[in-house]
């Protein structure tokens, strides 16, 4: 089932999201949420969706990054089911990159992120899992975590001059 998504404003997006109890991720109604916010993230092209932003202030996230429209260059990432993640930053660069997010539609922005990481979660069965990640791939863990905070893209722009309609974007900054 296709959920609706949050958009900037409704307060799940600004609220701290508590941990999953292990005894819900095996349950029927948990294991239906994984698979309606994988289908809600493939409906709306994005890579990766956190619960919040489905009005469900839990710390849930999904990934993916397969022939993507948006992304056809981008490395593969596999579907990942990340509960209660703890990001660890192994690379205190930053690289500055385009961000848009689902609860903020139509908008991008330059955002730093690190480049290397390494999250440590549970997988959809509850089992503990470890993926270290680097470019593309850390800056989507790190863009869905921050949802899980209750912080969006836009709190990470140090100059919001970089602001803008994908439209405009489009047409007078990457089409040059």
């Amino acid at each position: 089932m296709i959920l609706k998504v949050a958009r900037i404003g409704f307060p799940s997006l600004r609220t701290p999201s508590q941990p999953v109890p292990v005894e819900a991720i095996k349950t029927h109604d948990f294991q239906k949420l994984i698979d309606d916010m994988v289908e809600t993230m493939h409906e709306y092209s994005g890579v990766g969706l956190a619960a919040p932003q489905v009005h469900l202030p839990i710390q849930l996230a999904v990934l993916e990054v397969e022939n993507h429209p948006r992304y056809p260059e981008m490395p593969r990432v596999p579907l990942t089911v990340l509960i209660n993640p703890v990001v660890t930053i192994l690379d205190g660069g930053k690289v500055d990159d385009w961000e848009g997010c689902l609860s903020i539609p139509d908008l991008r922005g330059r955002v730093p992120r690190y480049k290397h990481l390494r999250v440590a979660a549970l997988d959809r069965e509850g089992t503990p899992i470890e993926i270290v990640a680097t470019d593309f791939h850390a800056r989507v863990i790190q863009h869905e975590t921050d949802h899980l905070k209750g912080e969006v893209y836009l709190d990470r722009m140090p100059d919001l001059k970089s602001l803008g309609f994908m439209q405009e974007l489009q047409r007078f900054v990457f089409n040059k």
